[in-house]
């Protein structure tokens, strides 16, 4: 995987790349959370995951670590939160979409950049506060 990550230029690389490896990567630690806390059916893990993975469980994760990000974060989430989108979820707004775009963008970025301690504190903050709005 190494040899492929050193492939993509983080200064160069679109924000919609960001974003399309950034789902994937926020996708599978969300399913790994999922499936250590639960042997259930993976019909009902993929229902659980669906408030953590979908646009709108995104949108609403970044406002609410919005401020915890550091300034480069901030960059980068607005980057791709700006960036031009051809297609919009039918289940969601235009507002919400964008901003689940920025946050896949961010996850794509920690994660091409290695910086996984960050990346895993971001997504245990998600997690968290998700968590916290259930109870």
């Amino acid at each position: 995987m190494e040899e492929y990550i050193k492939n993509i230029d983080l200064q160069t690389v679109s924000m919609q790349t960001l974003a399309f490896i950034g789902d994937s990567v926020y996708n599978v630690y969300i399913r790994t959370y999922l499936a250590s806390n639960s042997n259930a059916q993976t019909g009902k893990l993929h229902n659980r995951s669906i408030k953590y993975v979908s646009a709108k469980g995104q949108a609403n994760s970044i406002d609410m670590i919005y401020d915890k990000l550091t300034d480069e974060e901030i960059q980068v989430y607005k980057r791709g939160r700006n960036t031009n989108i051809n297609t919009v979820s039918k289940n969601v707004d235009v507002v919400r979409y964008k901003k689940s775009t920025g946050f896949e963008a961010l996850i794509g970025y920690l994660y091409l950049k290695r910086d996984i301690s960050r990346l895993e504190e971001i997504i245990n903050l998600c997690i968290s506060y998700i968590e916290k709005e259930e109870k």
